[in-house]
């Protein structure tokens, strides 16, 4: 995989081109999908051209959707205006980059010490938690959904040992979501960029460290080529939800097949992209150990349990949001985590650890 290709397919600053009125040939709809990510970038980037292969199927291509990756059409974080506006009709990406919105965006991707990918679904599904994403997402004129997870998320790359929670003071460290509001209560210089970005500035210094998604995608970018220290667990991260924002407009006006296909293709890529992530990340952790030098590293005890204290405050203060609907939000995510997870200790973290006890593993 050439890091170079993807350095530049993520370059920024492309004018945003206006959206023409949908093309209609004999029924056909020509969709435009914007994202955060370099062509075929490994996890998010495969990712979003499944799901744009997709709903061209589904719809029995009534809906032909062309993918733009970063930068083609509009930068990477300028997909949620995009599709908002009408330059674009979908755009594919994650909530944690939209915190700028509102903070209660930032729950539906990830949060610190909070679901797994498996339980983010069920909160939507099973949770109410779809019915205050739709409500969220309706202030910006987009329909949500979630297409993706990456399964946890790693604590990151760091270029020198960190022994002690002081050792994180002053870092400067790149990461997004909520984990960023977590890292800067612990005195970290949280720093916002693209993951091809990430790589030039770790290798210029002008970072010390940095987390994007995990070993597949990670080596990809060519992080261990500037950073050997590996760390877990990704606890500000213990899951990201991918999305499929919809201009609302685009898809009111859908007839009713359509708009299933369009919902039914995001809903069918959940687990293989989840799954895909799980498998691809453990064959690219095994090679990074071996080939390139890179040591695996638990951060410290005090340092998870610093963490676990300022990502409860960063829940807290969601909680007492003066947005009526971020509290909502927050106080049916708390819900739903303390639910779930109480029975977790007996089921999945049951099973796991007895494996861990008999494998090893």
């Amino acid at each position: 995989m050439d890091r170079r290709n993807f350095l530049k397919a993520g370059a920024m600053g492309a004018a945003a081109v206006p959206l023409a009125a949908p093309a209609l040939a004999q029924g056909v709809q020509s969709w435009k999908m914007v994202t955060a990510w370099p062509k075929n970038l490994p996890g998010p980037g495969v990712a979003a051209q499944l799901l744009a292969d997709r709903i061209t199927t589904l719809s029995g291509g009534r809906i032909e959707v062309t993918l733009y990756a970063a930068g083609e059409l509009v930068p990477g974080r300028g997909v949620f205006d995009a599709v908002s506006e009408g330059t674009a009709e979908l755009y594919h990406a994650v909530p944690a980059y939209w915190g700028s919105k509102s903070k209660g965006i930032l729950l539906f991707g990830s949060q610190p010490f909070g679901l797994r990918a498996d339980e983010q679904v069920g909160w939507l599904y099973h949770g109410g938690g779809q019915a205050l994403y739709d409500q969220m997402y309706a202030r910006f004129g987009i329909k949500p959904f979630l297409c993706g997870n990456s399964g946890p998320q790693w604590g990151g790359w760091f270029r020198t040992d960190i022994a002690s929670v002081d050792d994180l003071k002053g870092l400067k460290f790149r990461t997004t979501g909520l984990a960023s509001e977590m890292c800067a209560k612990l005195g970290m210089a949280v720093q916002a960029m693209s993951g091809p970005a990430m790589f030039q500035a770790l290798q210029t210094g002008a970072l010390d460290a940095g987390e994007f998604i995990g070993p597949w995608t990670d080596s990809a970018l060519g992080y261990q080529q500037v950073a050997k220290n590996y760390y877990w667990p990704g606890v500000g991260e213990p899951s990201s939800a991918e999305e499929c924002g919809v201009n609302a407009q685009a898809y009111s006006a859908l007839p009713d097949d359509l708009k299933q296909a369009v919902e039914l293709a995001c809903e069918s890529l959940y687990n293989p992209v989840w799954t895909e992530y799980t498998t691809k990340h453990a064959a690219a952790l095994k090679k990074l150990v071996a080939e390139d030098g890179v040591m695996v590293k638990m951060f410290p005890s005090e340092v998870i349990e610093a963490m676990g204290a300022a990502g409860a405050e960063v829940i807290a203060e969601l909680r007492e949001d003066e947005d009526a609907l971020v509290k909502e939000i927050a106080e049916s995510f708390v819900a739903y985590r303390d639910s779930v997870g109480s029975y977790m200790t007996f089921a999945d973290n049951g099973q796991m650890n007895a494996r861990a006890q008999v494998m090893g593993y």
